[in-house]
C-alpha cells in the first residue's frame, strides 16, 4: 500500500514514511493510493474481538508491518488502560446505538487512535532507520492534547508539543493537559481559537527555514491530530467493529445498510466512517452533526466552505472549528483524486477563506446529511435522553443525536443507526448537569461546597446525581498539580517550539 499527497504531488511515500512525516512535501495529506477491500467478509468476523478487527483492518492498510509489528502495536493500544473489556461497548437508548468511543484512559474517543500511534510511529522510525529524534507537534480542540500527551509521555525518541486555545476548552480538560509531568511533554494556550491554533502548527510544518533549525538539533516534526495517517486508519477499525456488531444484536441483517452519525468539527471521526464504506461495510446515510459553527453543514447543503462567519464559543468545545482539515481528503476523493483542483482549493480557503467544489464533488456530498445543533438544544437533548432513557451524554454526543432525530423527522428514514459517542458526560460536567436540571445551588449541595462551583465540583454532584460511574482518569483531577502554565501569542508559537526543544 503506497500514500499520495491530496495536492497532486504524486510522490509516493510507503506507510511507514506517510506515519512519520504527519503532512506531505507539497503540504497536503496523504490517502492510500487505493482504498482497500475488506479484509474478512462481515460473517468472518462474527464473534471476533475489537482487537482482532482492528488488527485485521490497520494490517490492510499498512502491510509494510510484519504480522508480528502489527500484533505488537494493537496489543499494546488496547489492554486494561480502557475500562470496558470490549474497548469500544454498542449502548441501545433513544431509537439508536450508541458506539461509545470513550473508555480509554482521558474518556474521549481520540484514545482509540491515540493509543495506537505511538507504537506505530516508533515501530515506523525503527523499520525505516530513523535516528532522529521525532517532535509530535499537535494544535488541540480539547481531547487531541490529552490523548496524544497520554499516548507520547515517555516514549523514547520523542517530544510532544500541544497547543490549545486559552478559554476554549473545559475546565476538566485543561486539566488533563497542564498536570501532564512527563519531561517530554511540553503544553502550551494561546491567545486566540482552535483554528489559530491549527492554523500556526499548520505553518510551523510549511516552513522550511523552521524545518532547517531542528534538522540541526537532530529533529523531525510529525503530528498527532488526524491529519497523520496513522491517526486516521485506526479509526476506521471502529466503524467496521460497530457493523459487524449490529449484525450480532440482530439489530440488522448482514447486507442492509446502517447509517451513521458523527459529532464533528475536524472532520477525520465521519470521513472513517466513509472509507469504511469504501472498503466494504454496508454504510447508507453519513449524518454530518454540527454545532453552531455549522461550516460543514453549510458546505454538505451548497457545496460552497465559507470560513467568512464569526466563530462561537459553545458548549460542545471539541467542535468549535471553521477551518475542517480532514475534509481536504473527502474532496479529493469524490474529485477522482484531482490533486490540483484541491490545491487551487485549499489555496482559495488560506487566501479567501472561501471555496466552490465541482459539480461531480457536489454530487458525491449527496451521500452526507449535514445538520446542526444549538447551545439549548443540545442541553434539552441531554435532559431528555436521561429523563427518558436514564442514558447520559455528553455534549457533543447530544449535538448528534438531536441532529440525528431531525434527520429522521425530516427523511423518515428508520435504518438502524450508530451515532459515535465521543466524550464521557464527565469532561462537561457543567453543561450536563445543567441539561438534567442541576443548578449550581443544589450543585453545591451535592459536592459539599460552599464557594463557587468549580467543574471538579460538578463531575462530583454528577456522579451523586445520576450514580454513572466517573472515569478512572478523571477521579481527583483536581489534586492534580499544574505543571504546564505557560501562555503565547498565537504570532510566537514558532519560538515557543524551539524554546521547548532547547
Amino acid at each position: 500500500m503506497r500514500y499520495e499527497s491530496t495536492r497532486g504531488s504524486k510522490i509516493f511515500q510507503s506507510s511507514t514514511k506517510a506515519i512519520i512525516r504527519g503532512i506531505a512535501e507539497d503540504k497536503g495529506l496523504y490517502v492510500p493510493e487505493e482504498i482497500p477491500a475488506l479484509p474478512l467478509s462481515i460473517e468472518e468476523m462474527k464473534g471476533m474481538t475489537y482487537q482482532q478487527i482492528a488488527y485485521k483492518v490497520l494490517h490492510t492498510y499498512f502491510d509494510e508491518f510484519s504480522d508480528e509489528e502489527m500484533a505488537y502495536c494493537i496489543d499494546g493500544a488496547y489492554d486494561s488502560k480502557f475500562e470496558a473489556a470490549e474497548v469500544a461497548p454498542m449502548k441501545k437508548a433513544g431509537g439508536a446505538y450508541f458506539l461509545e468511543l470513550y473508555h480509554g484512559k482521558t474518556a474521549a474517543f481520540k484514545d482509540m487512535a491515540l493509543s495506537i500511534l505511538p507504537y506505530l510511529m516508533t515501530t515506523s522510525c525503527k523499520k525505516e532507520g530513523e535516528t532522529d529524534k521525532i517532535c509530535i507537534l499537535t494544535a488541540t480542540s480539547g481531547d487531541t492534547g490529552k490523548a496524544a500527551l497520554e499516548g507520547f509521555a515517555g516514549v523514547e525518541g520523542t517530544e510532544i508539543i500541544v497547543f490549545y486555545p486559552e478559554n476554549g476548552v473545559s475546565q476538566v480538560q485543561e486539566r488533563q493537559m497542564v498536570s501532564q509531568a512527563e519531561p517530554n511533554t511540553h503544553v502550551f494556550a494561546i491567545k486566540g481559537n482552535f483554528d489559530d491554533a491549527q492554523t500556526g502548527v499548520k505553518k510551523i510544518f510549511a516552513d522550511d527555514e523552521m524545518k532547517a533549525k531542528l534538522a540541526d538539533k537532530g529533529i523531525k516534526l510529525s503530528s498527532a491530530n488526524s491529519i497523520n495517517i496513522g491517526r486516521l486508519v485506526p479509526q476506521v477499525a471502529y466503524y467496521v467493529y460497530s457493523y459487524v456488531k449490529l449484525v450480532e444484536m440482530g439489530a440488522l441483517k448482514n447486507g442492509e445498510p446502517m447509517n451513521v452519525v458523527v459529532p464533528t468539527g475536524n472532520f477525520g471521526n465521519i470521513l472513517a466512517a466513509y472509507m469504511a464504506g469504501k472498503m466494504g461495510v454496508p454504510v447508507g446515510k453519513l449524518i454530518c452533526a454540527s454545532n453552531e459553527n455549522k461550516v460543514l453543514t453549510d458546505f454538505i447543503r451548497t457545496g460552497v466552505y465559507d470560513a467568512r462567519r464569526d466563530f462561537h464559543l459553545t458548549n460542545s468545545p471539541s467542535m468549535d472549528i471553521l477551518i475542517s482539515s480532514n475534509l481536504e481528503r473527502l474532496i479529493y476523493l469524490l474529485a477522482e483524486r484531482d490533486g490540483e483542483a484541491v490545491s487551487r482549493w485549499m489555496t482559495a480557503l488560506d487566501q479567501e477563506k472561501v471555496y466552490e467544489v465541482s459539480d461531480s464533488v457536489k454530487e458525491g456530498l449527496k451521500n452526507f446529511y449535514g445538520g446542526f445543533c444549538t447551545e439549548e438544544e443540545t442541553l434539552d437533548a441531554i435532559g431528555k435522553m436521561w429523563s427518558d432513557e436514564k442514558y447520559l451524554m455528553d455534549t457533543h454526543t447530544a449535538v448528534a443525536y438531536k441532529v440525528y432525530k431531525d434527520y429522521v423527522a425530516e427523511t423518515g428514514d428508520e435504518t438502524p443507526t450508530v451515532i459515535a459517542s465521543t466524550a464521557s458526560a464527565y469532561k462537561f460536567a457543567e453543561s450536563v448537569a445543567k441539561g438534567i436540571g442541576l443548578d449550581e445551588t443544589k450543585v453545591k449541595i451535592l459536592a459539599g461546597v460552599t464557594d463557587k462551583a468549580t467543574g471538579f465540583d460538578y463531575v462530583k454532584a454528577l456522579a451523586k446525581e445520576t450514580g454513572v460511574k466517573v472515569p478512572l482518569g478523571l477521579k481527583d483531577l483536581e489534586l492534580k498539580p499544574v505543571v504546564h502554565n505557560n501562555v503565547c501569542e498565537k504570532a510566537e508559537m514558532p519560538e515557543v517550539v524551539l524554546g521547548a526543544l532547547k
